[in-house]
C-alpha cells in the first residue's frame, strides 16, 4: 500500500503510518502452530473457552458472533479443523437445525501448544524491550484501540485502498 500522501507534512503521523505498516506486513502472524492458522487457532481457543465456562458444547452461531464473523466463515475453519480430528461436530439433540462443536484430546493438545508458543513468544518480547518499555507498549496499544474504538474518524474502503476520489484525474 502506498503511502498516504497528507503523511507527507507531518514526520510523526507518518512514522506512525510506516510502523502499522510494518507491523502489518511482519511474517509473526502468519505462522502456523501445528499446522494451524492463527484463525484456526483462535477457533480452538474460543471452543476451549466455552469449555471451561461450563459449556462442554458450543454451537456455530455462537462461535461466529465471538469471532464477528459470518456462520460459513467459522463452518470453513470447521472443516479445515474436523478433517485433522482437532473438532467434533454432532447434531445437538435439543434443537436438530443447530451443530454443537467440541474439542478433541488432539484438539485440546493443539491449544495448549498455541498457549505455550504465545505464552513464550511475549516473554521473549518482555525480555527484548524490558519491564518498563513492555509496559509502556501495553499502555499505549491500549490507548491506540481505544483512539480508533472510539474518536478516530471513520477510515472509508477508499482510504484503505488508496482511492481518494480522483476518478477525472
Amino acid at each position: 500500500m502506498d503511502e498516504p500522501a497528507d503523511l507527507q507534512s507531518n514526520p510523526t503521523a507518518r512514522k506512525l503510518w510506516q510502523a502499522f505498516t510494518q507491523l502489518k506486513r511482519g511474517a509473526w502472524h502468519e505462522q502456523s502452530i501445528a499446522g494451524c492458522t492463527l484463525s484456526e487457532v483462535r477457533l480452538l481457543f474460543l471452543i476451549r473457552r466455552g469449555r471451561r465456562a461450563g459449556r462442554h458444547i458450543m454451537k456455530v452461531s455462537d462461535l461466529s458472533k465471538l469471532l464477528h464473523v459470518t456462520s460459513p466463515a467459522v463452518t470453513q475453519l470447521l472443516n479445515s479443523l474436523e478433517s485433522r480430528m482437532l473438532v467434533e461436530r454432532h447434531m445437538d439433540p435439543t434443537d436438530r437445525r443447530a451443530i454443537s462443536v467440541t474439542l478433541t484430546d488432539s484438539g485440546l493438545a493443539v491449544v495448549q501448544q498455541a498457549a505455550d508458543a504465545f505464552d513464550a513468544s511475549f516473554q521473549g518480547l518482555v525480555e527484548y524491550l524490558g519491564e518498563e518499555q513492555s509496559d509502556q507498549l501495553a499502555e499505549l496499544l491500549t490507548k491506540v484501540l481505544r483512539y480508533y474504538n472510539e474518536k478516530a474518524p471513520p477510515m472509508h474502503s477508499t482510504h484503505l485502498s488508496g482511492d481518494h476520489g480522483d476518478h477525472n484525474a
